[in-house]
């Protein structure tokens, strides 16, 4: 049995490479390396200082959110510690294989119960005002959107069910106002990556966009790459900007990101310094 499961954990460890090079080829081979150079060259000043603001705002809210959730069970975390370690946590995330190792790092440190339900309370909130705006804007999946509307509700409503039993009631509205914070930077981010590269759409056709591709980025990935660029490519594609803008800016956004992750190399190596003192 322990040789099965050691089988399976290794063969799904390779998921999340495997994926994520299979769709940068495959986006390769049909739209050359123009659109993945053509992102990076954009990225000005600008967009790095806008992306840095906004991953501020966003990581703050991260960390008050995770600090709210801890309480709830039983974890004193002060908010200053929590966004040194979510932080770090988003740096380890961007630079480590896997995507997710940053917040096993920052579990193991301060609890892995209270991380899970933190993320968890974040993805719920995000699938709710993603499923809002489809169902309000336009966007290559409007036409279907009530059934998927009606599936993902569900699935998000029983999650809430269970945490209600699992973290108090009194945190559940400020952990969805942080949440909801943390979705609009993310998308404001993306916003600002598409306006680099030069796409000129309205507001209220980059927004569901931007929300589609979010929700992608969840798929198995390498730091972030990969299905991103898959699905930003597919939703721009299919709403008229071109596959070869939506590669570019999803390139422009990742450039955006890692860049605002920066200060959690610098947390990572100041606590190194200290606990080598």
């Amino acid at each position: 049995m322990t040789t099965a499961v050691a089988s399976r954990t290794h063969g799904w460890s390779w998921l999340r490479p495997a994926v994520a090079a299979g769709t940068l080829a495959f986006l390769v081979w049909r739209l050359g390396t123009g659109p993945f150079l053509d992102g990076v060259r954009a990225v000005d000043g600008g967009a790095l200082a806008a992306a840095s603001a906004l991953a501020a705002l966003t990581t703050v809210c991260c960390a008050w959110r995770w600090r709210l959730v801890a309480r709830g069970f039983g974890v004193d975390l002060p908010l200053g510690t929590a966004v040194a370690a979510y932080y770090r946590s988003l740096f380890l995330n961007l630079t480590l294989p896997g995507g997710v190792l940053g917040d096993v790092h920052r579990g193991v440190r301060h609890g892995l119960r209270a991380v899970i339900w933190e993320r968890g309370a974040g993805q719920v909130v995000q699938i709710v005002l993603t499923v809002a705006v489809l169902l309000a804007l336009p966007s290559p999946v409007h036409a279907t959107m009530p059934l998927i509307a009606l599936a993902l509700l569900v699935a998000a409503t029983g999650v809430v069910i269970v945490a209600r039993v699992r973290v108090p009631r009194g945190v559940w509205l400020p952990v969805a106002l942080a949440s909801a914070l943390v979705v609009a930077g993310h998308a404001a981010t993306f916003l600002i990556a598409a306006h680099t590269v030069g796409v000129t759409a309205p507001a209220s056709r980059m927004v569901p966009l931007a929300l589609i591709v979010l929700l992608g980025a969840a798929l198995p990935n390498v730091g972030g790459w990969g299905p991103r660029e898959g699905v930003t490519a597919w939703a721009f594609a299919a709403s008229g900007l071109g596959a070869a803008s939506g590669v570019a800016t999803a390139v422009a956004y990742g450039v955006m990101v890692f860049a605002a992750s920066l200060p959690g190399a610098a947390f990572l190596l100041a606590r190194r310094g200290v606990a080598d003192v």
